[in-house]
């Protein structure tokens, strides 16, 4: 009987110490997706990622623009393109309401014909074409001390800015569609503005 209890004790010991030493149970790991699903966001190549100073030296963000066919020009007052004023400003007012605005950014680079400062510059602007589109600071469209808004402008459509009245087409994504010389037939870009405002 003795024996038996002894047998029995041992028993239980061996069982106990059986279950003490078995592994721990195995868990798997969660499966690993076939595809990265982490998302980068890329920069954005569109003209709302550029700021530039209006005539009180305020930064200006152009992603206020967003949705607009914009017409980017660099200009002058005493060229002899300076007339396109009248033009652009009808523009302005027949196609504004449909989403068009000009952008106006003097630039004294060429023959010296854009000098004084912004309040010389918009005085006459408004007071002999009575422009109301937005005219910002002067600025340089060429060169190291080149707007970066003309740098990416040109590496869109690529070219040193030759005079005053280069033109730019932006559609309404904020990207370069076209670019026109200064002395570019006015019917001609007006067409091409239509067309953006038709899409």
């Amino acid at each position: 009987m003795k024996q038996l209890r002894i047998l029995t004790i041992m028993t239980l010991v061996l069982t106990m110490f059986s279950a003490c030493n078995k592994p721990d149970p195995i868990v798997p790991e969660p499966p690993i997706p076939d595809t990265d699903t982490t998302v980068v966001e890329e920069p954005k190549d569109d003209i709302y990622q550029f700021s530039v100073l209006d005539g009180n030296g305020d930064s200006v963000s152009l992603a206020q623009y967003r949705g607009k066919v914009l017409l980017v020009v660099n200009t002058a007052t005493q060229c002899g393109y300076t007339p396109q004023y009248t033009q652009l400003e009808q523009w302005y007012e027949t196609y504004q309401d449909r989403g068009f605005v000009i952008l106006d950014f003097p630039c004294n680079q060429f023959g010296g014909q854009a000098p004084g400062d912004y309040d010389d510059i918009h005085d006459f602007c408004t007071g002999t074409y009575n422009i109301s589109f937005p005219q910002f600071a002067k600025i340089d469209v060429n060169g190291v001390n080149e707007s970066p808004l003309y740098t990416w402008l040109k590496s869109k459509k690529p070219g040193r800015i030759e005079w005053n009245f280069t033109k730019f087409l932006i559609n309404r994504n904020g990207e370069v569609v076209d670019r026109f010389a200064s002395n570019y037939s006015m019917t001609k870009v007006e067409q091409a503005i239509v067309a953006e405002l038709d899409k």
